[in-house]
């Protein structure tokens, strides 16, 4: 699969395999402030660890220069991502392939064996803590994870491979602005932005008129049993962001308020549940109505599922939750030369637009959503809707009025996190 028409979107059958697919995501607390009026690179900018509590590669040492220039690539990398976020396709005997990951493969003679089985980033962080700490292999090449306290925890124990940037130029000539030198990386010393995302609400127009436009307009005594929301950080903060509040500067009376609005759904009664990825289930066989979500895994069922064409999603008209997720090399990793091929291969624009054709996020290649454009000018018939609603669309490509209305977590720190955790969990365990 070498054309460009080959690496297209085909609706009929390029997600045939995967249609009860997770959820790309649990969410987890990192860094950030509002966008306001400065958009996603100001966001993202605002996305900050301290950059000291990582020392610099000794000379010599692992992650140097001369270290990386030791290197050989090996045979074999093991890549491993979320569910339902690298395309996928078949080949001329109907065999699933991954047609991005195809294209590597044939241009280098690597193989990539990919699993899609990051779930939760403090679960699969624990999977691999103890090989990370006894000095062994983790089992992974490339590990994607969000920006967060995970990433910051193994930034600061050492647990990353520095990147040797003389060795991605993809990247070098295409990263988007927005992710490129991010606060919580200086100068992306151990990470590649893979894709982002947002955090806002979906409904099925076939039980709900909408729009949705705020967190209480899902208190509808019609639609009682059939509401979710999430049971994670996601609802607190947007519950902040819709009160008003700027949830990185919140206070824990900031919190409190919050905690009431979201009690309100525990004192009425209607809610199903304080979901997790599996709501995406949920409101595919519909038991949900409406419910919190993330824009891909809506957009994607939109786009390619007929019986889902009902399906909206929106931020709140007070804003949304922007996230990113990061491709990194873990310590210890048995083939680094390998995995950062792999990880520049995918700031091709060709690759990433197969990408966001395929799993409609953000991606941080901007050239890339220049060729979905080309692309969905040359299409026809039901591919040429698909782009071009891929192309236009805010969650996919965000506008300067969107951007303004982004914004990301509170981060914990020391005794603030049993606050957070003794006012929130209750809640949801209610």
């Amino acid at each position: 699969m070498t054309g460009r028409d080959d690496r297209r979107i085909d609706p009929a059958w390029v997600r045939g395999m995967t249609k009860k697919r997770m959820s790309r995501r649990q969410l987890f607390r990192y860094t950030g402030a509002g966008v306001g009026a400065y958009g996603l690179s100001a966001l993202l900018a605002a996305c900050g660890t301290d950059p000291e509590t990582a020392p610099p590669p000794e000379p010599g040492g692992v992650g140097s220069p001369e270290w990386w220039a030791d290197q050989e690539a090996g045979d074999v990398v093991n890549f491993t991502n979320w569910p339902a976020y690298i395309d996928i396709g078949k080949d001329s005997e109907g065999n699933r392939t991954r047609p991005s990951l195809d294209l590597f493969t044939k241009e280098t003679g690597i193989e990539v064996v990919y699993r899609a089985n990051i779930n939760d980033n403090a679960d699969f962080y624990a999977s691999i803590l103890p090989a990370l700490e006894a000095g062994q292999d983790p089992g992974h090449d490339i590990i994607v994870i969000t920006n967060g306290q995970e990433l910051t925890e193994m930034q600061a124990r050492g647990f990353l491979i520095p990147l040797d940037h003389s060795l991605t130029p993809n990247f070098n000539e295409n990263v988007g602005a927005a992710f490129e030198d991010p606060a919580f990386d200086p100068g992306n010393k151990y990470t590649m932005a893979w894709q982002s995302g947002m955090t806002g609400y979906a409904w099925n127009k076939e039980f709900v008129e909408g729009p949705i436009t705020s967190m209480r307009d899902l208190m509808n005594d019609e639609w009682a049993g059939k509401v979710a929301l999430f049971g994670n950080d996601d609802t607190p903060t947007l519950a902040m962001i819709e009160l008003g509040i700027n949830p990185e500067t919140s206070t824990p009376e900031d919190w409190e308020k919050a905690a009431a609005l979201m009690q309100e759904f525990n004192d009425w009664g209607g809610l199903r549940k304080w979901d997790d990825q599996g709501y995406l289930t949920g409101i595919e066989n519909g038991d949900l109505w409406a419910t919190m979500a993330w824009s891909g895994d809506i957009i994607n069922d939109i786009l390619y599922y007929p019986e889902f064409a009902s399906f909206e999603f929106a931020t709140a008209e007070a804003g949304g939750i922007v996230w990113v997720d990061n491709m990194m090399i873990p310590a210890n990793a048995a083939n680094p030369k390998g995995a950062i091929q792999v990880m520049d291969h995918y700031y091709k624009p060709e690759i990433a637009a197969m990408l966001t054709e395929w799993n409609a996020y953000v991606s941080p290649v901007p050239a890339g959503g220049e060729l979905v454009q080309q692309h969905a000018d040359e299409a026809k018939g039901g591919t040429k809707e698909v782009l071009e609603t891929i192309a236009s669309s805010p969650y996919v490509f965000p506008t300067p009025e969107l951007e303004a209305k982004l914004y990301n977590y509170r981060v914990l720190e020391g005794d603030e996190v049993e606050q957070w955790n003794d006012l929130f969990l209750p809640i949801y365990e209610t």
